[in-house]
């Protein structure tokens, strides 16, 4: 049998070792509980005061020559560290009261305390105020609750008096599931074990596999291109606003096909649809390499092309940020489409004219807007330049454009505009923002529960039934099923293979 190879029985093998060591690590964690642990050390504690230090015949240290209460004094700097293998809130501390840990300084009293600065976490300062905790009265030391990483420390420098170097430091404080302990830095001659025994194990297991996996990977004939792929030309044309999708899984699927050529030629739905069209009648036979994308079922009277249902498009109205309103009604929209409101004061907004920043007629997105927010009515174009009415007795100022990109950058430019693109659009350009429909907020994460009203699916149309060896449907499913699904949730919209978007687009 050809699959019995000796390449694949190995293969097999080492993915049972994989998996028996995968066995064995949940075993070990299962079995060895992980318990959360905070060690504390004095790193130095040494005289500072004018005493004459024992066994030190003839020494002083005069810092407090001048300060005869302070001839006994000595330093001490205390490092407090997480040194177990879970992080520490400050809802494990078990002590009574607002602080976490005490310190007690046998025999000597506390004259001051300073807190060096963590490496890394400058935002555990903030706990080492007297609100969290952090007082001391005679020898004792209260420190606050403060949360550590694994591995992450602070210091406190203690000034006292009253008692020699040889007085005892102690910690103490109660850790939920964990304790505080003393613990010790290791000598330049210690070497700590990295790994335990049953670690050493695992680790040896799993690195056998890597190498095995990597020496097939490595001997292997990879001339051969993935499952699925196929070589040619195809041309992707349709939705400007999923023309961004398009561009990266082209660009991805050339990588993972060489011998593929795919070029994304965006003018619009009803364009691409036209265009398929007679790119089949001119076609003598077969199925051309177009694939075009459409937002919306295509209209009537295109019979012989076949649809694939991708992705559901969330699209939004954008205004510019002169505007200071968060939401508008869709019976609101509707009344400025109709010319019936003609400044944003009318709504409680700035004293400015409402330009409104249309697509063209073969835009998808536009279609969309007509047929799901405006119930089928849209006025005519009455500017060019979308600033002034050619038309004075008009009762809208409008104009069109021909992409999502021309429609973003007028309405950002424009004091009073509004427009309208596809939902991750209006997110990437300064100057606008985007507006909630009847109190629901433009998003892809919650569409089908939300209802939100400015929505689509995302359709993909071949003439006829492509080859199943062909580019088109190489691509087809590499965009419907494969890789295609993170690109098309990178990029703001729901994918119909998905569980979510199943249902939205079986009913739609």
């Amino acid at each position: 049998m050809e699959w019995f190879s000796a390449e694949n029985v190995v293969a097999v093998l080492t993915a049972v070792l994989g998996v028996l060591a995968s066995v064995g690590v949940l075993w070990y964690e299962r079995r060895v509980p992980r318990r959360k642990r905070i060690g504390y050390r004095v790193q130095m504690d040494t005289a500072i005061g004018s005493d004459v230090r024992p066994g030190r015949a003839n020494v002083r240290l005069g810092l407090f020559n001048e300060t005869p209460d302070m001839s006994d004094a000595t330093l001490v700097l205390l490092r407090i560290e997480n040194d177990g293998s879970q992080s520490i809130a400050d809802n494990d501390y078990t002590a009574h009261g607002i602080h976490g840990l005490t310190v007690e300084f046998t025999d000597r009293v506390i004259r001051g305390v300073a807190v060096t600065q963590p490496p890394d976490a400058d935002h555990l300062m903030e706990h080492f105020e007297p609100s969290y905790g952090f007082e001391h009265t005679g020898g004792t030391l209260n420190v606050p609750r403060v949360p550590l990483n694994p591995g992450h420390h602070y210091k406190l420098l203690v000034l006292l008096t009253g008692g020699s170097v040889d007085c005892p430091v102690t910690v103490s404080g109660g850790i939920r599931d964990g304790v505080v302990v003393p613990n010790r830095s290791a000598t330049p001659d210690t070497k700590p074990p990295v790994f335990s025994n049953p670690a050493r194990l695992i680790t040896v297991m799993l690195t056998i596999c890597v190498v095995t996996l990597a020496s097939i990977i490595v001997v292997r004939d990879d001339s051969r291109p993935p499952m699925g792929c196929a070589k040619g030309s195809l041309t992707v044309t349709g939705s400007t606003a999923f023309a961004p999708v398009a561009r990266e899984l082209a660009t991805k699927y050339e990588k993972d096909c060489p011998g593929s050529d795919i070029e994304v030629d965006a003018d619009g739905s009803a364009a691409g649809i036209r265009e398929l069209a007679e790119t089949a009648a001119a076609h003598k036979g077969g199925s051309p390499a177009v694939v075009t994308l459409s937002d919306g079922p295509k209209r009537a009277g295109f019979d012989a092309l076949r649809e694939n249902r991708v992705a559901v498009s969330a699209f939004a109205l954008v205004v510019h940020d002169d505007v200071k309103l968060d939401g508008l009604s869709t019976a609101d929209i509707r009344a400025i489409y109709r010319g019936d409101i003609t400044n944003w004061s009318e709504l409680d907004g700035p004293d400015l004219p409402v330009r409104l920043v249309s697509r063209n007629a073969g835009s998808g997105t536009r279609d969309t807007f007509q047929r799901r927010i405006l119930q089928g009515f849209e006025p005519g174009a009455s500017s060019t330049d979308c600033r002034q009415k050619d038309d004075a007795k008009a009762r809208v100022l409008r104009c069109e454009l021909d992409t999502t990109e021309q429609v973003l950058n007028t309405v950002k430019k424009l004091p009073g505009a509004l427009g309208y693109s596809e939902l991750r659009g209006g997110t990437q350009v300064k100057g606008l923002h985007r507006l909630e429909l009847d109190g629901r907020a433009p998003s892809i994460d919650d569409i089908a529960e939300s209802g939100y009203p400015y929505r689509e699916i995302e359709y993909a149309y071949t003439y006829g039934r492509p080859p199943a060896s062909s580019l088109v449907s190489s691509f087809l499913n590499y965009l419907i099923r494969g890789s295609g699904q993170d690109v098309i949730r990178t990029h703001g919209h729901l994918p119909c293979a998905t569980p979510e978007g199943l249902k939205i687009c079986a009913e739609e």
